[in-house]
């Protein structure tokens, strides 16, 4: 459906809550809020913020759990002309402070104890919690002026955050948002953590358009079984899923002897679908209530998604190992090779992205913008490090990496940054890391480590605890003496992956 047009996403959302003040805007497992008492809960949000002297284009930190406080801190900061930076409670206080750090925060909607963990004081901290009636905030917000910054792994070990605009995801829903039959009866599950930038499109896909925005909690986010209970308790038509994660819930649903579902759209992103999985899934439903399934190769940096590739009974069943489609309407697709020039029809090439999605670039970071933001016969384009090539019908085939970036139950992970980390230990010396995929299809992280002195097997597991993300703690260890070389003395990687299968020291 079309959406209204607006210059910025807290305008969006005044618009559809004119119109829908009564209807519910969100809900968690402790409560509901109209359009109307969420937009009064986050008018005091950002009260509270302009109140602190927060200014228009600042930085705020965001940390909240999984309720409908995220939904109101969010539209708090961004009705403050402020952009929210996502602290995710799970990271480990090391990883958050760098973070607060290079973000220059000097507050985070959050309680207390979790502003601390940042390395801000309890005073720092803005709560999300109503204390009495707020004077409105009328701040003036352009397309131009950041929306958030999202932080992902970097190679060098230090996180980059992405600095993304209120037009590059205005541009997303305007564009995306109509090849979708959704509207104001859509309940949007919010499954994602606000670090992954799925959880954008996931909250402004249910308020662009009127819907509700079901926020799932961690515990049901943690557990298929309790994800497919509230599926079917909260009456869920949306599901955006990253694949890996997608396995499990479809286990839970076979066990649970496949109940009846309320979901009409599930939408991929995140990593390479399983064609074979999407089939059996799809055949479990009597025709007319089978969900349309769709897949969105997509980005941080060109805000959420790229493509757009309906996964019907052809697609599941065609060539094609990972089809992703073609590009949205408001971006462009290019595959070049590694000097730039464009690629024969047929040939993987790295896709460069352009167009409206593309984010502003990396914040604190000129020198890493200009490499990855390149312009080029008066275009900026982003270059994705991911690999694809044309068919002869002009839809892309995801086909893999360009580096040794990787794609990891929906994260995108810097395998280089994992590495940086486990070398910081002082009891290893060396340290390699890759990713196995399981007899059941499942991806983990393994670390080779090489130790100054025995087995460290122990240290190294609490020492990248301590300083990553847990999405980024490899999950298993492999002690050898030394890592392999190719002859011209790089890291033999595949050499390394057959060190991990065997477990061979």
């Amino acid at each position: 459906m079309p959406i209204p047009q607006a210059a910025s996403l807290p305008e969006l959302f005044r618009a559809i809550c004119d119109t829908r003040p009564a209807a519910v805007a969100v809900v968690d497992q402790d409560t509901s809020l109209t359009y109307a008492e969420l937009d009064a809960a986050a008018e005091a949000v950002a009260s509270r913020l302009v109140t602190r002297g927060v200014r228009r284009g600042e930085l705020v930190g965001l940390q909240t759990d999984r309720s409908a406080a995220v939904v109101i801190g969010i539209l708090g900061i961004l009705k403050a002309g402020a952009a929210y930076v996502p602290l995710d409670p799970a990271y480990p206080e090391a990883r958050l402070t760098t973070m607060a750090a290079d973000a220059g925060l000097r507050f985070a909607v959050a309680d207390p104890e979790h502003a601390v963990k940042c390395g801000l004081s309890e005073h720092q901290a803005v709560p999300t919690t109503a204390d009495g009636a707020a004077e409105s905030v009328d701040r003036v917000v352009e397309r131009d002026d950041a929306a958030y910054v999202i932080y992902t792994s970097g190679s060098t070990g230090r996180p980059k955050g992405c600095v993304v605009t209120h037009g590059n995801v205005l541009a997303l829903l305007e564009t995306a948002l109509p090849l979708f039959e959704v509207d104001r009866r859509d309940r949007w599950a919010l499954f994602h953590s606000t670090s992954f930038d799925f959880s954008v499109w996931e909250l402004w896909g249910a308020l662009a358009t009127g819907g509700t925005v079901v926020v799932v909690p961690q515990q049901a986010a943690l557990s298929p079984e309790d994800f497919l209970d509230l599926l079917i308790r909260e009456r869920v038509t949306v599901l955006n899923q990253v694949p890996s994660v997608f396995r499990y819930l479809d286990l839970a649903f076979d066990e649970a002897d496949r109940p009846a579902l309320d979901v009409r759209y599930v939408i991929f992103g995140g990593e390479s679908v399983d064609l074979e999985v999407l089939r059996k899934f799809v055949a479990k439903f009597p025709e007319e209530r089978r969900p349309t399934v769709v897949n969105m190769y997509g980005i941080t940096e060109t805000t959420v998604h790229v493509t757009f590739k309906l996964l019907d009974e052809q697609a599941l069943t065609g060539p094609a190992r990972s089809p992703i489609g073609v590009p949205l309407p408001h971006l462009t697709v290019e595959l070049r090779d590694e000097e730039g020039r464009p690629v024969p029809p047929g040939e993987p090439g790295e896709m460069w992205i352009s167009g409206a999605g593309v984010a502003a670039g990396y914040l604190n970071r000129a020198e890493l913008t200009a490499e990855r933001f390149v312009t080029l016969e008066g275009r900026r384009f982003y270059r994705s490090g991911d690999l694809a090539r044309r068919s002869v019908n002009g839809e892309l085939e995801y086909v893999g990496r360009a580096d040794q970036q990787v794609k990891l139950r929906g994260f995108r992970v810097e395998l280089g940054e994992i590495e940086s980390v486990l070398r910081g230990c002082p009891e290893v010396r060396d340290a390699a890391v890759t990713v196995v995929t399981t007899g059941a299809g499942a991806q983990l992280l393994a670390a080779c480590v090489v130790p100054h002195d025995g087995s460290v097997t122990a240290a190294v597991r609490r020492h990248a605890a301590a300083m990553l993300p847990r999405h980024m703690v490899p999950d298993r260890y492999v002690t050898v003496e030394a890592l392999p070389l190719t002859p011209s003395g790089k890291l033999d990687r595949r050499a390394l992956d057959g060190l991990v299968a065997s477990g061979r020291r």
